[in-house]
C-alpha cells in the first residue's frame, strides 16, 4: 500500500514537472504561451504581425458609391529637391535606410509579395508574381542563395545593392470621387523601382524592376522617419506620410488609356505634353469644384474676380476690391519738417499781393496776368 502511494505521487510529480517546462512565467503567475505571445515578440522583434498588416490595408469605396475614377502614372525623379528623401541615406546609418534597401530586402526575404512590370497592364495576381533569382540575374545583381523552391531565401550583401542606379520611380495612383463623402481622394495603389543605366552605345536607359503594392509596403514605411529639408534635421514626417500626403513631386507619363500609350506617343511635342501634363492635373485637382450649381453671390463674386484680373486689380474672395497700402519708412521728424515746408509753400502761394488805392482796374488785371505767366 506505502509503494502504491509512492508511485502515484512520484508520478504525479512527474506530471507536473513536464507541463512546467511548457509553460512561461508571467507577473508571478504560470500560464501557457499563446498565439498572442508569439505575434508580440514578432512585434517587439520588428516584424510585422497580420494584425499590423490589416489595419494598414485601405479598403476601397463601393463601386456604387464612385462617380468619377482615373488611374495616373506619375514618374518620380530622385534629382528634384522634392523626392531626395527617398534617394537618402546611400547607406544604412542607424539604422535607417532608403527606400530602395527597404523594399528590396522586404522582397528577398518573402516578407512582401513583387510583381511584373506590364507597362501599363499591371495585374496583381499570383500567376504575375516576380521570381526573385530570375530578377536578380536579369539585373546583373549579386546574391547568395539557401534552400530551394518556396523555402529558398536570398540574401544580398549591403554593399552589392544598386542604390546609386536607382534614380527613378514610378507610382500608379487611383483618383476617386466618392459621392457619399463629396470628396476627390487619392491614394497610391503601387510602387515600382527604375533602374538607370547607361548603354553599350551610350544614352541612359531605364530598367523598371518590379512592383510592389502600397498596402503591402506601409507598415514598414510607417517605421521609417525621414526630414524633408536641411533646415530642420529632426525627422518629423514617416515614409508612409511623405508618400500618402503627396509631398513628392512627380510629372504624369502615362494614363490608364484603351490605347495603352504613353503621354510621349499620344504627344511627340515637347510643348503640346507639358500642356497636357498640366490639363491633366489641374482637372483632377478641380474636379469637385465643377459638381455645383454656384449662387447668385458666388457666380457675381467670380464674375467680379475675372474683371479685375483682366484690369490687373487684386479683387477677395467676396468681389470686394483689395487695396495695397505700402507703410512709410521715413523717420518722424523728417516727416515733421517736410510738412512744415509744404505749409510754407502753400501759405506763400496762396497769399495775395498788395493792392494801392490808385491802382485802377487795368493794373489788377495786369497783375493777374502776370500770375499766370508765372504758373
Amino acid at each position: 500500500m506505502k509503494h502504491s502511494k509512492k508511485i502515484l505521487s512520484l508520478a504525479l510529480f512527474a506530471l507536473i514537472a513536464a507541463g512546467a517546462i511548457a509553460q512561461v512565467e508571467s507577473g508571478g503567475g504560470v500560464r501557457r504561451r499563446s498565439e498572442r505571445d508569439k505575434k508580440k515578440t514578432e512585434a517587439a522583434n520588428g516584424q510585422v504581425t497580420p494584425r499590423m498588416q490589416d489595419f494598414y490595408v485601405e479598403k476601397s469605396a463601393h463601386d456604387a458609391d464612385i462617380e468619377y475614377m482615373r488611374k495616373i502614372y506619375r514618374q518620380i525623379d530622385l534629382t528634384k529637391d522634392a523626392n531626395t528623401p527617398l534617394y537618402f541615406p546611400e547607406d544604412v546609418v542607424d539604422g535607417q535606410e532608403n527606400l530602395f534597401r527597404l523594399m528590396l530586402r522586404l522582397v528577398c526575404d518573402g516578407s512582401i509579395p513583387a510583381y511584373e512590370y506590364l507597362d501599363g497592364r499591371e495585374v496583381f495576381t499570383d500567376q504575375y508574381r516576380v521570381n526573385v533569382p530570375e530578377m536578380l540575374d536579369r539585373y546583373d545583381i549579386y546574391y547568395q542563395q539557401s534552400g530551394s523552391g518556396k523555402n529558398a531565401k536570398v540574401t544580398i550583401e549591403e554593399a552589392d545593392v544598386p542604390t546609386g542606379q536607382v534614380l527613378n520611380y514610378y507610382i500608379l495612383e487611383k483618383w476617386e470621387f466618392d459621392r457619399r463623402s463629396n470628396q476627390m481622394k487619392t491614394r497610391v495603389e503601387a510602387i515600382c523601382p527604375v533602374l538607370n543605366k547607361i548603354g553599350d552605345f551610350g544614352g541612359d536607359t531605364r530598367y523598371p524592376m518590379f512592383w510592389v503594392k502600397f498596402d503591402a509596403l506601409r507598415p514598414f514605411l510607417a517605421n521609417q522617419y525621414i526630414f524633408l529639408t536641411d533646415d530642420n534635421n529632426l525627422p518629423t514626417y514617416s515614409l508612409d506620410d511623405y508618400f500618402n500626403l503627396g509631398m513628392y513631386d512627380g510629372e504624369i507619363y502615362k494614363t490608364q488609356n484603351l490605347r495603352n500609350l504613353s503621354m510621349n506617343q499620344m504627344y511627340p511635342d515637347e510643348d503640346e505634353l507639358k500642356q497636357a501634363q498640366d490639363s491633366i492635373d489641374r482637372r483632377l485637382r478641380e474636379y469637385g469644384k465643377h459638381l455645383w450649381v454656384p449662387t447668385r453671390e458666388e457666380y457675381l463674386a467670380q464674375k467680379e474676380r475675372e474683371q479685375a484680373a483682366k484690369e490687373g486689380k487684386l479683387v477677395g474672395d467676396d468681389g470686394e476690391p483689395i487695396l495695397n497700402v505700402v507703410e512709410d519708412s521715413t523717420p518722424v521728424e523728417q516727416k515733421r519738417e517736410s510738412t512744415k515746408k509744404r505749409a510754407v509753400k502753400k501759405k506763400r502761394s496762396t497769399a495775395k499781393p498788395k493792392s494801392s488805392g490808385s491802382s485802377s482796374s487795368g493794373n489788377s488785371n495786369a497783375a493777374k496776368s502776370v500770375r499766370r505767366r508765372k504758373k
